[in-house]
């Protein structure tokens, strides 16, 4: 009966072996979250702030097979016209291989009151952020929009 026991155990013992690296392959596949920000307009008019999960991949040559984006825009200036904007500007590759470029803006004209966003896209190649703080509009200004640097979130060669 000792025998059985100990045969029993070594039988237990090899196939706990032989699963680990299935159970360290399917790790691997999980994505993996990232915080960003805070980030701050000019004058410190504006906040945004998040995280970015991307999906895990074995080649470090292809774009993300989706990048999940969840933040949130702040408009820290006292005058109600005026807004605190957060531009997202994704490059990605459409279903034919084609390199496509979209955009989302978010913002909010009450000065502390948190405005919430969060949005996925598949096969990306590049996120990129910007922060402004404008005069109330239904879109951001042309300035706001291409004055100045964008700050990168994800690129999927890194």
């Amino acid at each position: 009966m000792t025998l059985t026991r100990s045969l029993a155990g070594i039988t237990l013992a090899a196939g706990v072996l032989a699963l680990a690296p299935l159970a360290t392959a399917t790790s691997a596949q999980a994505a993996a979250a990232k915080s960003w920000g805070p980030y701050y307009a000019a004058g410190s008019k504006a906040k945004v702030s998040g995280s970015l999960t991307a999906a895990a991949k074995n080649d470090r040559s292809l774009p993300a097979p989706y990048v999940k984006v969840a933040g949130s825009v702040t408009s820290l200036n006292r005058k109600a016209s005026t807004c605190g904007w957060a531009l997202l500007r994704v490059s990605y590759f459409d279903a034919a291989g084609e390199p496509r470029l979209a955009s989302r803006d978010y913002r909010t004209c009450s000065y502390g009151a948190k405005k919430t966003f969060a949005f996925t896209f598949k096969n990306v190649a590049v996120v990129e952020l910007k922060v402004c703080s404008e005069a109330k509009a239904t879109k951001p200004s042309l300035t706001c929009q291409y004055a100045g640097s964008w700050k990168t979130l994800y690129v999927y060669y890194k």
